[in-house]
C-alpha cells in the first residue's frame, strides 16, 4: 500500500461509522416522527424506559453523549412534556431526571421502532448482528481507554 493511500476514504474505518451512524439517523426519522422525537431524544427516552430517575451524570454515561449536548436534549424533552428535571432532595447542584405520564405512556408507542428498523436490516442475521455489537463494543473500549470516558 503506497503512503499516500492511507489518505483515501475508501480505506477508513471511521469514514464506515460515520456513514453508518448518519444512515441510522435517517433510517429512525420517519419511525420516530410520529412519537415527535429525533434520534438522541429516543436514546436518552431509551436510557429513561430502563430506569427512571436518573441524575444528568448517569444519563451521560449511559447514553454516552456529552454532558452540553445531553443538557439540550433534556430540555426539549422537558419541553415536550416527556421527563422533568428537578434537583436531588440530597444535593440541589445535582439534577434528577424523571419521566412525566406522558414519557412513560410514549413507551408501548415505540415498541414498534425497534420492529421496523429490523425490518430494513434483513441481510444481517441474528449471529452477525451480535458479531457486530460485540465487534463496535471492542472498538469502543479501545477508543475510550480503560477507564471507558470519551
Amino acid at each position: 500500500m503506497h503512503e499516500h493511500d492511507l489518505l483515501k476514504l475508501e480505506n477508513q474505518l471511521c469514514h464506515r461509522f460515520y456513514s453508518v451512524s448518519n444512515a441510522f439517523t435517517r433510517a429512525y426519522r420517519p419511525l420516530l416522527k410520529s412519537l415527535d422525537i429525533t434520534y438522541p431524544q429516543y436514546l436518552v427516552m431509551m436510557a429513561m424506559w430502563e430506569q427512571d430517575k436518573q441524575t444528568i451524570s448517569q444519563l451521560v454515561e449511559k447514553c454516552r453523549i456529552d454532558a452540553g449536548a445531553l443538557t439540550l436534549i433534556l430540555q426539549k424533552l422537558s419541553q415536550k412534556d416527556f421527563v422533568e428535571i428537578t434537583p436531588s432532595s440530597h444535593d440541589k447542584r445535582v439534577k434528577v431526571v424523571a419521566l412525566t405520564p406522558k414519557g412513560h405512556a410514549t413507551k408501548d408507542d415505540a415498541l414498534a421502532v425497534p420492529k421496523q428498523l429490523l425490518c430494513q436490516l434483513q441481510n444481517l442475521d441474528a449471529a452477525e448482528m451480535n458479531q457486530l455489537k460485540t465487534l463496535i463494543d471492542k472498538l469502543y473500549c479501545e477508543l475510550t481507554g480503560p477507564t471507558g470516558n470519551d
